[in-house]
């Protein structure tokens, strides 16, 4: 995991109202969180803390899913990111037994939804910001996603 990831998460902690940030990268998980100093609570302090551990072997992936790209290697230059407004866990689906809202060549106009961000057991509907052609899904069905992270890539008509 980078350092300044870390450093950007304590500043984040420190600056907001959350007392505490976990987060899971490439078998390492970091928790920030905000401690009390003082019976008065006025002065605080941020603790990080860190745990390694091993990954678990992956989930066999359903036959009839199609792959999702993982890496962007190259952009073309007429596509449109949507990006994450949350961090939380993706959902392709309304329901785990539900269709996709959408899929790769799928036509979206703006305001369709494209996928869910459940964070704090709240379901959040991402919507695309303009119409066009859905051309990559760049985060697996049930993954954490952070703030900002690129979704989809959209070719827009």
């Amino acid at each position: 995991m980078d350092l300044n990831l870390i450093k950007k998460l304590v500043k984040i902690v420190d600056t907001s109202g959350i007392t505490d940030l976990e987060i899971e990268e490439d078998g390492l998980r970091v928790k920030v969180a905000k401690k009390n100093r003082n019976s008065h609570g006025t002065a605080q302090q941020t603790v990080v803390q860190t745990e390694t551990f091993t990954t678990p072997s992956p989930v066999p992936v359903a036959e009839d899913e199609k792959p999702v790209a993982k890496e962007i290697e190259e952009v073309p230059a007429n596509t449109h990111e949507i990006n994450s407004p949350i961090v939380g866990t993706f959902y392709r689906a309304p329901a785990p037994d539900a269709d996709s809202y959408v899929q790769i060549g799928d036509m979206v106009s703006a305001g369709q939804v494209l996928c869910i961000i459940e964070a704090m057991k709240l379901m959040n509907e991402i919507e695309s910001d303009v119409s066009g052609k859905v051309v990559k899904v760049l985060v697996e069905n049930g993954k954490p996603v952070e703030y900002n992270q690129p979704l989809f890539l959209i070719e827009p008509s």
